[in-house]
């Protein structure tokens, strides 16, 4: 007889678990940013690609400290949050940590499996010994901004351009917000 396992859970991801979350990615990519990226950019993601980057980084991360995880539901993948030490320039690297990535399948949204993984990075940032935590969020991106700010995160005034295709042609504002950890 087989134990019982939780219809929705999040975990630690595995190498392979790649394909998986890049067809999230994609998938989330193309629904959630098709009003505020350029087609063209949506359009050319690889999720072949993306797959290998995240086959890579799962098997050798920069530190122990930098982690993938993953939301499931009925063992299907269907979310994922990347969680390490903040990089800006002005983090402390002992005591702020970052999540940055967040993402859940368009068709799995509004199930509860963001809190989860929300309260996973939390929870894992905090074993990891961080005190604050950052995101970058994409100014236009509402949903993840509303998302956050609904769990106690807020803009620290910080704000940066991403150049999207390397050639400065697509060129993308975001904001940081942050939050105490308890």
């Amino acid at each position: 007889m087989s134990e019982p396992t939780a219809d929705r859970s999040v975990r630690i991801a595995w190498a392979a678990d790649a394909p998986d979350v890049a067809r999230v990615q994609v998938r989330a990519w193309q629904s959630g940013y098709a009003r505020i990226f350029p087609a063209g950019v949506l359009d050319a993601l690889d999720e072949g690609a993306i797959a290998e980057q995240w086959r890579r980084s799962l098997t050798s991360p920069p530190d122990a400290r930098h982690r993938l995880l993953v939301a499931l539901e009925a063992g299907a993948l269907v979310g994922f949050a990347a969680t390490g030490p903040a990089d800006d320039p002005d983090s402390d690297l002992l005591t702020e940590g970052a999540i940055t990535t967040f993402h859940v399948d368009p068709d799995h949204t509004r199930a509860g499996h963001g809190s989860r993984l929300l309260q996973a990075c939390a929870d894992t940032l905090v074993a990891d010994g961080f005190t604050r935590a950052v995101s970058w969020v994409f100014t236009a991106d509402d949903i993840l901004r509303q998302f956050l700010a609904a769990a106690g995160w807020a803009p620290d005034g910080a704000h940066r351009e991403l150049d999207l295709t390397g050639d400065g042609t697509v060129r993308m504002k975001q904001v940081r917000l942050h939050c105490a950890l308890a």
